[in-house]
């Protein structure tokens, strides 16, 4: 264990408070990929077909990711590369965060959480999933887990085709009474349960987002997604059909409490109805972005920055854009992961560049994970490109004290 406490503390130093991340993908057996995320094509099924594919790639993540029995080792665990005497070595953020807790992700989140308590995802589904519900921490509790808030965000970059479905089904129509929904659920084993009928589709817009609470009813559409969430992989299916694939009863009944499986009314009590049959639900979900600075006074220091998710206590995320030509520093007041969309130079000691195609199990330098103190002192980001500029996604752990709207 020794060497691995060192690797964490020779990657900080070496990265002068900015560590370089692994692209970390995770397949799931019940989706169909995107193929959106730029994995090679040869590589979205390399885990095999019982696997399923790979249509996840998980950022700053100390979540294991949660699979079922054939889950690979550190699923859905982000990665340091670290170079050690002339050869290349990880170790795992999660480690990482143990050993050198505030000296990384600050004082203020390790004392509160003991952890990096968020991570964001790419989420590259061909079609749409089924309305399903994320618990609060009250009802995740219960079995032993946290609630979970999400947002998305769909960046322009990754979505050059909208997939089979590019619209998301939010919450519960207005005027529905909650036995409505139970007969649904009631329903559930007969084939199409027709849960959707009492809910509303949005279509989706690259350079948008969503902000989803947990309780909230959510079929996301077919969008190639950046999804800031809290840590953790609760949910329950509410939906049987979706896409004419059929929903194992299983996942109608995940995370509900043993004693009260098969009591319609505990999934009932799982959704905040008051969020879901809210009749302001576009104007109080939907989250475009909103400048940071306006754009007249940071576009001369060569770089404009938006808040693309700014609804949940628990976590935000920013797009900053750096001009072709332009150096800047910028400066942030917590620790962040960060993921290149677009664009190459330097970021701080690190040359950065946007992989257009990437194998199973490459390196990329397209992923890092930002110390606050190194976030305080300014992150000084080069573009010497004469016509790309440089887009970075940045998504930040709970209750940011820069998130001032």
């Amino acid at each position: 264990m020794m060497e691995k406490l060192s690797l964490a503390k020779k990657a900080l130093d070496q990265g002068k408070g900015i560590v370089r991340l692994t692209p970390t993908w995770v397949p799931r057996s019940f989706c169909v990929p995107g193929r959106r995320i730029k994995l090679h094509p040869d590589d979205y099924y390399v885990l095999g077909g019982v696997r399923g594919g790979i249509d996840e790639r998980w950022l700053s993540s100390t979540t294991p990711a949660k699979n079922g029995p054939l889950t690979g080792i550190n699923e859905g665990l982000s990665q340091i590369v670290v170079e050690d005497g002339g050869k290349t070595e990880q170790v795992l953020l999660l480690d990482a965060v143990n050993e050198l807790k505030g000296q990384l992700i600050g004082d203020r989140i390790w004392n509160e959480y003991q952890s990096w308590p968020m991570y964001s995802k790419f989420f590259d589904n061909m079609g749409p999933l089924p309305h399903h519900v994320h618990h609060n921490d009250e009802k995740a509790a219960l079995v032993g887990q946290s609630g979970k808030p999400e947002a998305y965000y769909f960046p322009p970059q990754l979505n050059n085709h909208g997939g089979d479905f590019p619209y998301t089904f939010m919450g519960i129509a207005p005027g529905t009474t909650k036995d409505q929904i139970k007969e649904c659920l009631m329903n559930f084993s007969k084939g199409d349960n027709k849960i959707t009928n009492f809910s509303q589709a949005f279509r989706l817009e690259p350079g948008t987002g969503w902000d989803v609470p947990p309780g909230v009813l959510h079929a996301p559409g077919s969008l190639c997604t950046y999804e800031p969430q809290k840590a953790s992989d609760v949910y329950a299916m509410y939906q049987s059909l979706v896409n004419e694939a059929i929903v194992p009863e299983e996942l109608l009944w995940k995370d509900t409490p043993e004693n009260r499986i098969g009591d319609y009314d505990a999934l009932i009590e799982v959704l905040d109805w008051e969020l879901n049959v809210d009749p302001f639900i576009f104007r109080n979900r939907f989250t475009p972005p909103v400048p940071v600075l306006p754009f007249e006074q940071t576009k001369p220091q060569g770089y404009y920055e938006t808040w693309i998710t700014y609804k949940s206590p628990d976590f935000s995320a920013k797009e900053l854009t750096v001009l072709p030509g332009a150096t800047v520093t910028i400066r942030d007041s917590a620790a962040y992961g960060l993921i290149v969309m677009q664009g190459h130079g330097k970021l701080g000691v690190w040359d950065i560049e946007t992989p257009a195609l990437i194998r199973y199990g490459q390196l990329t330098n397209d992923e890092f994970f930002v110390s606050e103190q190194a976030a305080k002192e300014g992150v000084t980001i080069v573009n010497p490109s004469a016509t790309d500029p440089i887009v970075i996604l940045k998504h930040f752990g709970p209750r940011n004290p820069d998130l001032k709207l």
